[in-house]
């Protein structure tokens, strides 16, 4: 891969047209336009510091086990620990993104269907069409990296003039449009939360949706061992995913928002988008819009499962997984990890099963994606900081500024945590629950079972690879 394959795998995967088209609902309903613009603006900036700091210390370490890597070499003391527990938070992160970037384009193949044949979607019907969603990521990414590589050039470029023509459609169709007024300062509570001091609840909730569209950056380090110049492409690759999203982003959340015709009428409606489209430039316009944010939506969850591939391929490498023997083997024609291929798109399946019968699981999905990727993303930048000087940078990296960014970016992830583990809907029942917090806790808890009894005696860390022998027995055996 090139640097701009690399930076298009994690640009694909941040997809503006997938996290804020599929969260656009929550963000209307917690906290409104207001927070919808200028949350946008806050995570952004907010997730541009987490990159910086993650980037510095991919451009050290640049290798497909990436997050977990870094952990078991900067820490002090319990490396094979501290190892661990990030390689399983980004296993279940990358999971859980899969799982909503797939069951997100589903609603929206959904709304399609309905406004094109009159199909009613329903929560069993979204998530079969999840299921063949994810069968066919699953098929796309055994045809190779080579395959993989083609389509994130022209999901990058998809992206980008998607954004171009969704905007310059709804600015200039629309005989109506909202004021700046109403697009930059109007704030709604919709989650039936009305205690003091709500308002600030529900707006920190409702940065979920700019949270969430933020993540999936990590496949730039996780593509490392299959880019050229990657001590250096890979950090620039996150770092430019990032604030390319984050203007991109900005143009297109502002641009839909000044097109909202009817707010009560659209947020109420099952996919809010589709809804603001048909009413704001009519049926047929509304339906072609509503394609170009599939079609995009289902590049990002390509390239996701490539990325949680990898990651699974690695960390099963250093025997971390159960039946790590089957998942770490590479397919002899693709020379890709294709088993690890299909572990991803099972796992992202088994998270979104719980919308079957909850109906606010599809933010749940999105939480623990969200939580799970930053803390994996974090527990190495805060190892970093406790090196201190003794740091060997690669030649990627922030000089004096490390220090400032990283600690900014620690506190940001703690506190992230911590409002996505939340409540999200008022009141609370068994259909509203927000099964996030469980969902960690299973992973975590059977993490430390397992360590503590057998993992600690035979789980050493990370293991280098890519000496000549080692290289020859991987090729001989791919091609046995």
């Amino acid at each position: 891969m090139s640097a701009f394959d690399n930076f298009g795998v994690s640009f694909t995967i941040i997809s503006i047209l997938s996290g804020c088209l599929t969260l656009y609902y929550f963000g209307m309903a917690n906290g409104g336009p207001a927070v919808i613009t200028w949350g946008w603006v806050a995570v952004g900036g907010m997730t541009m510091l987490v990159g910086l700091a993650m980037g510095e210390v991919c451009s050290a370490f640049p290798t497909s086990g990436a997050l977990y890597f870094y952990s078991a070499k900067l820490a002090k003391r319990h490396g094979p620990l501290a190892s661990w527990y990030t390689g399983w938070l980004n296993a279940l992160g990358q999971m859980a993104v899969t799982a909503g970037i797939d069951y997100g384009a589903a609603t929206f193949i959904g709304a399609y269907a309905a406004l094109q044949w009159n199909f009613v979607p329903t929560q069993h019907s979204v998530l079969g069409i999840y299921a063949v969603v994810l069968v066919v990521h699953g098929l796309l990414n055994t045809f190779g990296v080579r395959l993989v590589a083609l389509l994130n050039r022209v999901s990058v470029w998809w992206h980008l003039i998607g954004v171009l023509v969704i905007v310059g459609v709804l600015t200039f169709k629309p005989a109506h449009h909202q004021s700046a007024r109403f697009v930059f300062t109007t704030f709604v509570n919709h989650s039936g939360f009305g205690f003091a001091g709500s308002g600030l609840y529900v707006a920190a909730i409702g940065l979920l949706m700019a949270g969430y569209t933020f993540t999936g950056y990590d496949a730039s380090a996780h593509m490392t061992e299959e880019t050229a110049s990657a001590s250096i492409a890979a950090p620039r690759g996150i770092v430019r995913a990032i604030y390319v999203s984050w203007i991109a982003g900005f143009v297109l959340l502002v641009g839909i928002t000044f097109a909202i015709q009817n707010y009560s009428t659209e947020a109420s409606a099952s996919v809010p988008p589709a809804q603001i489209f048909v009413d704001a430039i009519g049926l047929t316009g509304g339906k072609l819009l509503l394609l170009i944010a599939i079609v995009a939506q289902l590049f990002c969850g390509m390239s996701s499962v490539t990325a949680n591939s990898r990651m699974l391929f690695a960390f099963s490498r250093d025997r971390a997984l159960p039946g790590s023997r089957l998942w770490y083997k590479v397919n002899p024609r693709t020379k890709t990890p294709t088993n690890a291929v299909w572990l991803a798109v099972v796992g992202a399946f088994v998270l979104a099963m719980p919308s079957w019968w909850n109906s606010t699981a599809y933010g749940a999905v999105t939480s623990i994606a969200t939580i799970g990727l930053y803390l994996a993303y974090i527990i190495p930048v805060y190892l970093r900081l406790r090196q201190g000087d003794n740091f060997q940078r690669g030649p990627w990296h922030l000089g004096r500024w490390s220090a400032p960014v990283g600690w900014l970016a620690v506190a940001w992830v703690a506190f992230m945590s911590i409002m996505f583990l939340l409540p999200q809907v008022s009141p609370l029942t068994a259909h509203t629950f927000n099964y996030a917090p469980l969902a960690l806790a299973v992973v975590l808890v059977g993490a430390a079972v397992w360590w503590f009894a057998t993992a600690r005696g035979r789980y050493t860390g990370p293991v280098s690879y890519g000496s000549p022998e080692e290289l020859a027995a991987m090729e001989q055996e791919a091609g046995s």
